[in-house]
């Protein structure tokens, strides 16, 4: 049991001058020392992502970015999109309707709404609500149809000129983010990016969304077609394994925050982590659960810097990025 001194505790609560805020960086300063509950752990987290940032450039280090689908279908899909941008991070794992939001974003647009509109009149109006987020049948599915379906036939041209024994070994989701991101020109797109940088973008429930759809309907003219999901936990695995240092943002919980700790544990654990959720502890869900859990299982390292923020990352990223992003 950890016993305590008076002495251990000499660090003042200080309030805010407002005055002396010049940037959102001199305000995460203050917070760091105004504490304030969440405050504390927003000034920790960007400590903790400066650091990594800066050092995953150099051989052998390893950034991870997790995050759900749903943030691409605001605006935070600019907090994703600089940091590929700049390569702020090099490894990405995420769910498939990230691949819809933002193959259907870069050509239609999604508009406000509300959580409290009427949802059996919106969708006789072909109109889907998600959260206060407004996306018409139109700049969702029928897009999504409309290219995506012709770049797979051209996908499988490809493949097959330049494999013609065995085209879809090895083509796992790394592999079709690339191929979709190739044929992105417009830099707003997430994919365009991974694609440009080479970034492994790893889908573990490629099937789980618009594009999964897309891939099994054209699976339905070609049934030599796959995607060879142990290709993406291969390169997971040379990752990991040859990684000097591995550090992670994750954002929510699920299958994307659950493959990057799974991952890291055969390396003893990650060595820092910045976890983000809205999400519960008391129900035991992995999106609930704290990083200081995944050190009982060995993969987060008992000295690795860490924080869970607790808070809704459509707004505790952007002030991030105005801070980590601002050079």
């Amino acid at each position: 049991m950890a016993g305590y001194s008076r002495d251990d505790f000499d660090v003042p609560v200080e309030d805010y001058d407002f005055e002396s805020v010049d940037s959102v960086g001199s305000l995460i300063d203050q917070m760091s020392r105004a504490g304030g509950f969440t405050a504390t752990k927003l000034a920790s987290a960007r400590d903790i992502l400066r650091e990594s940032m800066e050092s995953v450039g150099e051989q052998g280090v390893l950034n991870w970015l997790s995050f759900p689908a749903c943030l691409c279908a605001t605006g935070t899909r600019g907090f994703f999109l600089e940091g590929l941008k700049r390569q702020s991070f090099n490894v990405v794992v995420t769910t498939c309707g990230t691949l819809d939001h933002d193959i259907a974003r870069t050509y239609r647009e999604y508009f406000h709404g509300d959580f409290s509109l009427d949802d059996i009149a919106l969708g006789e109006e072909g109109l889907n609500r998600l959260g206060n987020v407004i996306v018409p049948n139109e700049c969702y599915g029928e897009i999504l149809e409309n290219v995506v379906l012709p770049w797979l036939d051209e996908i499988e041209i490809e493949r097959k000129e330049a494999i013609p024994d065995n085209p879809w070994l090895g083509f796992g989701s790394v592999e079709l983010c690339w191929a979709l991101g190739d044929r992105i020109e417009d830099e707003s797109s997430l994919l365009h990016w991974v694609a440009k940088h080479r970034i492994p973008m790893v889908i573990p429930g490629i099937t789980d969304g618009s594009i999964g759809a897309q891939l099994f309907m054209h699976r339905q003219k070609n049934p030599k077609f796959f995607v060879d999901l142990m290709a993406d936990e291969q390169i997971l695995s040379d990752l990991t394994w040859t990684a000097d240092e591995s550090h992670a943002l994750m954002v929510g919980g699920g299958i994307s925050k659950h493959h990057v700790i799974w991952w890291n544990q055969y390396r003893g654990g990650l060595d820092s982590a910045v976890s983000i959720t809205t999400a519960p502890e008391y129900d035991g869900s992995l999106s609930g659960a704290r990083l200081r859990e995944a050190v009982s299982w060995g993969k987060v390292r008992p000295e690795a810097p860490q924080v869970v923020v607790e808070g809704d990352a459509s707004v505790i990223l952007p002030v991030l990025g105005a801070d980590l992003f601002s050079q």
